[in-house]
């Protein structure tokens, strides 16, 4: 079997995490200990104890989702012995997680991974002042119909497709008047359900320009190698390996569509059949609903890791 290795992004976050991993294994320790070194702050203590408002912040929680799914990876490889570049044909990841994706392949250090996503969580925090901004999932909409319904719901302020996570449920961000203009547009379109998602920043769309500015400054002075295996990019929805290239998409993802949907489509057309997620369990049923063929698997225990390294 062909397999494909994919990184949650925010929302996955919760009090606990990490904690059981770090309990058992040394690797996931090593792991937590790095990061925390990195920032300069004991995430770990947040990650494992809350409060919970503290790190659901974009800072903390971006950094915190990407040191779980790297920990679990570093057991798989270092506990197991099961490598990632022997064993997925390529990686991916939801919004951040491209991040953890290109820290797990190889291509970033894990400290730079964990600083970079300090920085993107604050920048795309700062981007928008509080209520301003909003992001609603549309449920029931194809792709054309909630980009329609963003469209009409502009009326010259910002809204557009965010996310377009799998069939049937689409993400919009923009100006808050605007969303809600939208998900009432989306209703008469026969959406089934518009929610407003609980976040605090319009992400994936024209206000994060800023965030955009300060990630693409950063990025400039960040060391990127060829990843072990190509990333499937967010924007692109294509392969690729090329460092300058995977700098550039990175930059673009801060104000573009995150294309799972379609990435996860590409990857089943270019002959993979396995999807494993590291530290979650949100991306499998997105995985499931877009190729009903595929075998999702999701890694957070030990014992998750253990039953997948005796697949191998």
């Amino acid at each position: 079997m062909s397999r494909a290795y994919v990184f949650p992004g925010q929302g996955s976050q919760s009090v606990g995490m990490g904690k059981a991993l770090a309990e058992a294994s040394a690797a996931a320790r090593e792991v937590f200990e790095e990061v925390d070194e990195a920032l300069g702050q004991k995430l770990s203590k947040l990650m494992f104890g809350g409060p919970e408002d503290e790190l659901t912040l974009t800072a903390n929680a971006q950094p915190a989702i990407m040191a779980v799914s790297i920990a679990t990876l570093r057991v798989l490889e270092r506990e197991g012995g099961k490598r990632l570049a022997d064993h997925a044909a390529m990686v991916a990841g939801h919004s951040l997680g491209e991040y953890t994706a290109l820290c797990g392949a190889g291509a970033l250090e894990l400290a730079q991974t964990a600083t970079l996503l300090r920085l993107r969580g604050q920048a795309m925090q700062a981007a928008v002042p509080v209520g301003e901004g909003a992001m609603a999932a549309l449920l029931g909409l194809d792709l054309e119909a909630a980009q329609a319904a963003a469209a009409e719901g502009a009326q010259g302020e910002v809204c557009s497709a965010a996310n377009d996570n799998a069939p049937g449920q689409v993400v919009i961000s923009g100006a808050t008047a605007a969303v809600e203009r939208a998900i009432e547009a989306a209703k008469a379109r026969g959406a089934k359900r518009g929610i407003l998602l609980p976040v605090s920043a319009p992400f994936h769309c024209e206000l994060m320009q800023p965030a955009a500015d300060a990630m693409a400054e950063a990025l400039a002075g960040a060391t990127i190698r060829a990843p072990f295996v190509p990333l499937v990019a967010n924007v692109t929805a294509a392969p690729v390996a090329d460092p300058d290239t995977i700098r550039r998409l990175l930059v673009e993802q801060v104000t573009g569509m995150v294309r799972w949907r379609e990435s996860v489509a590409a990857m089943a057309a270019g002959g993979v059949s396995g999807f494993v997620e590291f530290g979650g369990k949100v991306l499998g049923p997105m995985i499931k609903r877009i190729e009903p063929d595929a075998t999702p698997t999701s890694l957070v225990t030990m014992a998750d890791i253990e039953a997948f390294a005796a697949t191998l």
